[in-house]
């Protein structure tokens, strides 16, 4: 089948999954990245191995209109990590549906694998869908792998689990089934929505129990959590801790070795091991 692809490097597996089941690429469309909470590298570097127009800008009608003038409507609109709300594809593709990383209807929204970790779930999932014109992660389910999280999850392990069932999906039941998929996808029924993560999120409180802190370190794992100690504003992506009584005030810094701090928290400590006072965006900024 043919197919274009709206995404970056995020679901990026699912583009290069497609192409090795014999599906052919026409166009890739993509977005700006900045290159250190997400990137595009390798969707681009596989576009351009294929010899397929790339678009850094949002799909628009007209986009569409050319790809249906030169194809008909016999092709595949696959969207996996793109942020923009795609209008207009119906009479034009045959197929047009999105990969998400949650259970859907659990989970719509832009990112919501921080608050998957941050709310202790137990099983977790990737959803193919149709893509609904009037709101995001809304349509009919095309196929959904569900797969365990542990205790101890983290952001990056719960990434990974979603790109490797992402890649499943279209290399099962999407590549080899699609036009079946799509005639008995299931609608969703109501679900729930979840907002991008805010600084509040991701701030660190040193009032609660050691448990609840190192959750929150690693539902945002490398994206950094944020803390303020004594007078700096930290960014933190990588601590430990253990529970113990003590009589310290919750945020004291009670050991230092070299970086690695030692914090005070309700009912332990949490050793901050790497943190910078500027997130990796200034300290980009400031590099250049």
């Amino acid at each position: 089948m043919k197919f274009a692809f709206a995404g970056i490097d995020f679901l990026g597996g699912v583009f290069e999954a497609l192409i090795e089941a014999n599906w052919t690429p026409l166009k890739l469309f993509t977005r700006p990245c900045d290159g250190i909470y997400d990137h595009n590298e390798v969707v681009v570097a596989r576009a351009r191995a294929a010899r397929i127009p790339i678009q850094l800008s949002k799909i628009q009608q007209a986009d569409l209109d050319a790809l249906h003038a030169a194809h008909g409507r016999d092709w595949a609109l696959v969207v996996a990590g793109y942020p923009w709300l795609v209008r207009g594809w119906r009479g034009k593709v045959n197929f047009a549906l999105n990969l998400h990383p949650s259970p859907l209807p659990t989970g719509r929204g832009p990112y919501p694998l921080f608050r998957a970790v941050l709310d202790g779930y137990e099983t977790w999932g990737v959803t193919a869908h149709v893509l609904a014109e009037n709101g995001f992660d809304t349509g009919d389910i095309l196929a959904q792998e569900i797969f365990a999280i542990g205790a101890g999850e983290s952001h990056e392990t719960l990434l990974a689990k979603c790109q490797m069932a992402a890649r499943r999906l279209a290399t099962g039941p999407l590549a080899r089934d699609l036009p079946n998929r799509w005639k008995r996808a299931e609608p969703q029924g109501d679900g729930s929505y979840w907002a991008r993560a805010t600084d509040a999120d991701r701030t660190l409180d040193f009032r609660q129990e050691v448990e609840a802190i190192l959750r929150r370190v690693r539902a945002f794992g490398t994206v950094e959590t944020i803390a303020r100690i004594g007078d700096m504003r930290v960014f933190i992506a990588q601590a430990d801790g253990w529970v113990e009584a003590h009589g310290h005030i919750p945020g004291t810094v009670v050991h230092r070795h070299r970086r690695h701090l030692v914090v005070a928290a309700r009912n332990g400590y949490i050793q901050i091991l790497r943190w910078s006072p500027a997130s990796q965006v200034e300290a980009a900024q400031i590099g250049r």
